[in-house]
């Protein structure tokens, strides 16, 4: 799996997209320092940047500078069997590309080990948005990821989605309610 990563986090560092496992779904992503990557992104998926994007990470150091220090330090461990994305306060670097029209950020520690290990090779948090066009379902499987995206993306990593079976559940960091619970 090392040469997969090699290429994603080269992809990845040179401005480029990538399609890639999480814990539920597939997702898109892109550095999140890169203003024409995450734009390029926005466009492939016809996504309104008013909704904003989440950052996964494989652990929570790769968060300084774009979670607030306070909510960085209470980001709770993340729970293989039930992924959460947190919306925290954010930090310096997370722009109104990122946050869309939200005052926060979403943010989630990733279990999934492709994209943890890709975030790792990267030394950084990537972007995640779930691989499916507007208003069009969300892709699980590999054979339907490349009949979408291999031709929109510039590279399409291989692996499994998992464990999860579906989106991840978004809670607000501040007192833990759900804003939007996840797909099972």
């Amino acid at each position: 799996m090392t040469l997969p990563i090699n290429r994603a986090a080269d992809v990845l560092l040179g401005g480029g997209i990538i399609a890639y496992p999480t814990e539920g779904v597939f997702g898109l992503g892109c550095m999140p320092n890169d203003t024409q990557a995450v734009a390029r992104l926005l466009e492939i998926k016809q996504r309104d940047p008013a909704k904003g994007l989440i950052l996964i990470a494989a652990e929570a150091s790769q968060l300084a500078d774009w979670v607030s220090a306070a909510d960085l330090k209470r980001l709770p461990l993340p729970d293989p069997d039930q992924p959460i994305t947190w919306i925290t306060q954010p930090g310096a670097r997370a722009g109104p590309l990122l946050r869309g029209e939200h005052p926060g950020i979403a943010v989630r520690i990733t279990t999934n080990p492709v994209a943890a290990a890709i975030c790792d090779r990267v030394e950084s948090p990537i972007t995640s948005t779930s691989a499916n066009l507007f208003d069009r379902p969300v892709v699980r499987n590999h054979i339907a990821l490349l009949r979408t995206f291999e031709s929109l993306v510039d590279y399409v990593v291989p692996g499994d989605c998992g464990p999860a079976t579906g989106a991840s559940e978004i809670r607000r960091l501040e007192d833990s309610k759900v804003l939007r619970p996840g797909t099972r």
